[in-house]
């Protein structure tokens, strides 16, 4: 696996060159076990995000991501930073300028923030079991104290704000969901705990409101035991949109 480690604004970044490159490039944005450094990444440890990254290269991707301040949870920080990184591999590889988003987790805060302010440069979207809100995620949490406080902390700190301000404030922060430009999304959600199940609610909800936006977006449920074969879809979609 051929890949170049470099620094931006003192966060690490990688790129992943395929063997036959086919000229599309795909930004991905992690989780909050996502990380860049001089050496590797979670996408290379991880046994299962290391699966796919090698078939998106072995599809012909050139695959990119960044550190992005660890624990972003869509801060604009991590935003200006994503764009940064598009532009910089945009200059420095041959690829179409048009780039598709694969985000999990947190990263579909940045992706939906993105989406707003690079709709000309999105091709399309795919989301691995996303979260949409933060006002959501908080009120998922509230029910688990340790992880509602280290959440309230994490925010704290991406935002640079006390945690009781990040509380008051969470709604100016959120990424906005009501509408977003008609880029194609595909959303993947693993149904792994009850957990998972109330996203999924969460997630019908969007969709039908997305909808009558006329975005066009297709909504994927999963079982655990099909997490292996999340590779197949997410490539079926990919390619449906690049003859645009």
């Amino acid at each position: 696996m051929e890949n170049r480690n470099f620094q931006l604004d003192t966060e690490w970044n990688v790129i992943h060159y395929p063997e036959r490159p086919q000229g599309f490039g795909i930004l991905i944005i992690g989780d909050d076990r996502h990380f860049v450094d001089s050496n590797t990444s979670f996408w290379m440890q991880n046994e299962g995000k290391s699966l796919l990254l090698q078939t998106l290269l072995d599809a012909g991707y050139t695959v990119f991501y960044s550190n992005l301040y660890g624990k972003n949870w869509g801060s604009e920080k991590a935003v200006r930073l994503s764009k940064r990184l598009y532009q910089h591999v945009i200059r420095s590889e041959i690829l179409n300028e048009k780039i598709h988003i694969l985000a999990e987790g947190m990263g579909a805060l940045v992706t939906l923030k993105l989406i707003r302010e690079m709709e000309d440069c999105i091709r399309s979207v795919v989301l691995l079991n996303p979260i949409l809100s933060l006002n959501h995620q908080l009120e998922l949490e509230k029910d688990r104290k340790f992880f509602y406080k280290k959440m309230v902390k994490e925010l704290s700190e991406s935002f640079n704000q006390s945690g009781e301000q990040m509380i008051n404030k969470i709604a100016e922060v959120d990424a906005p969901l009501n509408s977003i430009p008609i880029i194609p999304m595909k959303i993947l959600q693993v149904l792994s705990d009850s957990r998972a199940y109330k996203q999924s609610q969460f997630l019908n909800e969007l969709s039908l409101k997305w909808k009558e936006n006329n975005v066009p977006i297709s909504l994927c449920y999963m079982v655990p035991e099909k997490r292996t074969q999340m590779s197949f879809p997410i490539l079926e979609f990919l390619k449906k949109y690049e003859n645009i």
